[in-house]
């Protein structure tokens, strides 16, 4: 059973997702380095995912992975703790047609065990830090093995406890972001929609070292390392010139030591030995 803290953690983390998921969509649709990140995802993980294949997603939200997954032919089955999220995505499902490849739960990644729908799943799937919001991540990596077929995936995509970008962000004066992810062993704050809650920053290291036994790495990349972070507002737009050779440099860097784990995020893809 999870530790009481981290239930009431979770019970927050729903509440304010549920709070924004009917807007969540609206408030990243225009936003240029959102669209870069969920392109950088998606290419990273088709260069290992089979055709056809079987996905377990946590963490679903609103559904702009699933839906993507879906239209490439795989079968989701979609997990969320957040009612408001589902109900999004439920709806994108029904208005793409989509209900013969995407099925919902709701369901804690805390709980994998009781799940109703336990695969076997040829990957298991986690984007933009939804991992983030739990102090258990070792119990979830450990959860993962009986849920997936022999060689079975796992690609996530989690904050690292160090972003160059932030860090950065000192020389404008804004001392809390820049050290929000230094001595956040108890959980750093944050809040959506008024709700706070607690998030929790994991290096690939702690990753690899928890899946050691059962799962061989094929590959790290950093996320938004020379590209800034999706909050910094307009950069693209206001910086044609100078974004697009940072993306050149990030497509160029982004599996190298040490871009590939003090980006914004990291992803990386285990394969189930």
């Amino acid at each position: 059973m999870a530790p009481k803290g981290d239930i009431t953690n979770e019970s927050l983390t729903a509440a304010a997702f549920t709070r924004q998921s009917g807007v969540f969509d609206d408030i990243y649709a225009n936003n240029t380095i959102v669209h870069f990140k969920r392109e950088r995802v998606r290419n990273h993980v088709n260069q290992y995912l089979q055709p056809n294949s079987n996905i377990l997603e946590l963490n679903s939200g609103t559904g702009e992975d699933a839906i993507y997954f879906a239209s490439q032919s795989h079968f989701v089955h979609a997990a969320d703790i957040s009612e408001g999220m589902q109900q999004e995505l439920a709806a994108k499902v029904k208005k793409n047609r989509l209900e013969g490849r995407i099925t919902i739960e709701k369901c804690s990644f805390t709980e994998l065990g009781a799940l109703q729908k336990k695969g076997p799943y040829n990957l298991i799937f986690s984007n933009f830090a939804g991992l983030n919001c739990t102090s258990q991540l070792q119990k979830v990596l450990l959860s993962f093995k009986p849920l997936l077929t022999s060689g079975g995936l796992v690609t996530l995509v989690i904050l690292p406890s160090f972003c160059l970008w932030e860090t950065l962000m000192v020389f404008k004066g804004k001392f809390k972001t820049a050290f929000r992810r230094f001595g956040s062993k108890n959980g750093a704050d944050a809040h959506i929609e008024g709700v706070h809650f607690k998030c929790w920053y994991y290096n690939p290291s702690f990753v690899i070292n928890t899946l050691k036994d059962d799962f061989e790495v094929l590959g790290v990349e950093g996320l938004c390392t020379f590209v800034p972070p999706s909050y910094i507002e307009h950069f693209a737009e206001k910086h044609v010139t100078a974004y697009g050779l940072l993306k050149k440099m990030e497509d160029r860097l982004k599996d190298k030591w040490p871009w590939r784990g003090i980006g914004d995020y990291y992803m990386i893809t285990l394969r189930r030995k």
